[in-house]
Order: structure tokens, then sequence, then C-alpha cells
């Protein structure tokens, strides 16, 4: 059974950056896709970006295109999203998913087409 743990999370004032790290526990992530969800107090769970491990394609939420960057370390098992130029309005608590994509280069935003998920990590971006 394959477990995520998300980590990086913290408190920066807008303009700032931070790096989440989401490890997986108990096989690799190859032929997965992996997702970063977000979702602020009083909101719905909302797509971030998204990478297939295999093919390193990649997919945003346009609120966060030119400043987030999703990627992938092989060697460490781990999938990054780097978050630069933060605003307040990224607060919110992170969650890495996944889900088995077979030999396919899909992504996808949909919550549902995920069925792993971690414990989530908390982001708070100060004005």
């Amino acid at each position: 059974q394959v477990q995520l743990v998300e980590s990086g999370g913290g408190l920066v004032q807008a303009g700032g950056s931070l790096r989440l790290s989401c490890a997986a526990s108990g096989r690799t992530f190859s032929n997965y896709r992996i997702g970063w969800f977000r979702q602020a107090p009083g909101k719905e769970r909302e797509f971030v970006a998204a990478i297939n491990w295999n093919f390193g394609s990649t997919l945003y939420a346009d609120s966060v295109k030119g400043r987030f960057t999703i990627s992938r370390d092989n060697a460490k098992n781990t999938v990054y999203l780097q978050m630069n130029s933060l605003k307040p309005e990224d607060t919110a608590v992170y969650y890495c998913a996944a889900r088995w994509s077979g030999f396919g280069s899909s992504v996808t935003p949909r919550a549902s087409d995920y069925d792993l998920w971690g414990q989530g990590t908390q982001v708070t971006v100060s004005s």
C-alpha cells in the first residue's frame, strides 16, 4: 500500500517562496500520476498542479501558472511543488494525491481521479 507524506509547509510573507515535498512509501511512483490540491477554510478543495511520473507531463491551475512548478526526483521518489511569488490567497492546506496511470502520459485536474491522499501540510502567506 502506497502512503503519501507531505512536508515543507509553513508561514511565509507575501512574495516569498516555499517548496513542498510529497514522498511515497511502500513503492515507487512509477506509472503514477501525482497531483497537488489545496483547500482554504470555508472553500472547496481545488486543483493546483499535476505531473505524470513516467512522462513528466504537467498541468497547472491558471491561478498558479508562472509561479508554481511541479517536478519529480526519481532517486528520491519524491514530487516537489516549488511555490514562488506567494500571495495571501495561496493560504491553504496543501494535499498530495496519486493514482496509478498505467503506461499513459495523462494528467488530470479532477480530485476524483486520485485515490491516494496525504495528510496535508499547512501553507500560510501573510500580507
